[in-house]
């Protein structure tokens, strides 16, 4: 997705001059053009396919069947309503059924899903249907747990407050033993 940089620097500009501070001066000049970049930065989740990323790491018949947990990621993105960060840590699991992908992919699909303008709970969604549906493993378990500068800079302005939601497919949601064990592995110090 091309940006037109100079139309998306005049708008900084107008939002500037709109909060009433001067565009032209010094401390503000080089600042959209900064802005524009942050953004890019920010939002380069939507360049990406999450399903190349799995699909060039995926690994056939390793025997491997119990759960595999990949715990406090860190994610960093922006809330959709205020362009806001939102940031924390992602806890993802999933039951392989004959195909299992290489570890660091987890981590890269968080970073892809979150470098979008994002709502916490479709995220959450977003990671947990892309691996059920690109590996197809008996089950997957997902995590965030997120602080939002939304909630604690405006709004009801709560800093201590964290929401964490989840989303359990296939065995995580419908074998409670499967889901107890994954909450254990969470609450354990396996670090």
């Amino acid at each position: 997705m091309a940006i037109d940089q100079q139309r998306a620097e005049e708008a900084v500009r107008e939002i500037i001059r709109q909060i009433g501070e001067d565009p032209a001066r010094q401390g503000l000049e080089r600042t959209p053009a900064r802005v524009v970049e942050a953004f890019r930065h920010l939002t380069r989740g939507y360049t990406q396919d999450p399903k190349k990323i799995i699909n060039g790491a995926l690994f056939t018949e390793e025997g491997y069947s119990e759960i595999i947990l990949c715990k406090d990621v860190d994610f960093y993105s922006l809330c959709e309503h205020h362009l806001l960060p939102f940031m924390g840590k992602a806890h993802v699991a999933y039951l392989p059924n004959r195909r299992i992908i290489g570890l660091s992919k987890i981590p890269r699909l968080v970073e892809i899903f979150a470098r979008r303008l994002q709502v916490q709970e479709r995220m959450t969604t977003q990671i947990a249907q892309t691996i059920m549906e690109e590996i197809d493993p008996l089950g997957v378990a997902v995590v965030l747990e997120a602080e939002h500068l939304c909630m604690r800079m405006r709004g009801v302005e709560k800093q201590n407050s964290w929401v964490t939601t989840s989303a359990m497919l296939g065995v995580f949601r419908t074998h409670f033993e499967t889901r107890q064990e994954f909450m254990n592995l969470l609450r354990g110090n396996g670090k």
